[in-house]
């Protein structure tokens, strides 16, 4: 697989590939009390696809196959992987990148109507039971009482993943361009020191801007930005030396070991979820 040039970028996004497609709002369903509870749908846009900031009346779980779905929010990027998914509450602003390959999969949700909550955007494990359960709301040949059994067990198996892919951007002007320059090329090696003398600040500056903006310090915050990257890399097909190499890792061990420590399992066990 050729992995995608540097083009297009902004604070917040990852690369775009060249030919991306930029398309408006998915238009939700009404969510009149007519309406079922959960409508499901998927499709298969063919090419890298962005969707402008948009948000949804109804909640939203969106999952993907085959490929990676990025989304920003507010001042964090997550990251929807294969095997999972990310809950969108009603009435959050949120744009989506979704790789070249990938099978996008959503459901939304009837807020009146959804007794489980979750307090913001939610990474969800998406287990066979569940795909398959919101698959079949799909069909378009259901009666109302099947759906309403179908629709009572998605209820009851839904639940948070125990990983949350989500990075928070720092959001400081100190250190901002900091984040410019990494999301630009992740493989950027430069130290604090180094950061410190181009910026004109001390790296004690850099190093508390960084735990208070993100909670993590700017070594933990750039690894973890790799491993974001990897994980849209390595689920559209990127073997994992090539994603080594581009993400700056002096060996596939050393990348092996960064992704676990930040992910608990490789990539390969992850990605086989594709």
């Amino acid at each position: 697989m050729v992995l995608p040039a540097s083009d297009d970028l902004s604070l917040g996004t990852w690369r775009r590939d060249p030919g991306t497609v930029v398309r408006r709002a998915v238009s939700a369903p009404p969510g009149d009390p007519a309406s079922p509870a959960i409508v499901a749908e998927s499709e298969v846009p063919g090419v890298a696809t962005d969707w402008l900031p948009h948000a949804h009346p109804m909640h939203e779980l969106v999952w993907v196959r085959g490929g990676t779905l990025t989304t920003r929010i507010g001042n964090r990027i997550h990251t929807v992987p294969p095997g999972f998914g990310l809950w969108l509450p009603a009435g959050v602003v949120h744009g989506g990148r979704l790789t070249a390959a990938a099978e996008l999969h959503d459901a939304f949700f009837a807020p009146d109507r959804t007794p489980v909550t979750f307090d913001g955007p939610t990474s969800i494990t998406m287990t066979p039971l569940l795909e398959s359960l919101l698959l079949r709301l799909a069909r378009t040949d259901l009666d109302a009482a099947a759906r309403a059994r179908t629709e009572a067990v998605v209820f009851d198996v839904l639940a948070p993943s125990d990983r949350q892919f989500a990075l928070e951007l720092p959001g400081d002007p100190r250190i901002d361009p900091i984040a410019e320059a990494l999301l630009a090329d992740p493989s950027d090696d430069r130290g604090l020191q180094e950061w410190a003398a181009h910026l004109g600040v001390s790296d004690r500056t850099i190093t508390r801007a960084f735990r208070e903006a993100t909670g993590l310090s700017f070594a933990q915050w750039r690894q973890a930005l790799r491993i974001h990257e990897a994980l849209a890399l390595l689920s559209a097909g990127a073997e994992v030396g090539a994603v080594s190499e581009r993400l700056g890792y002096a060996q596939p061990s050393t990348f092996i070991a960064a992704f676990r420590r930040v992910m608990n399992v490789t990539p390969g066990l992850l990605t086989s979820r594709a």
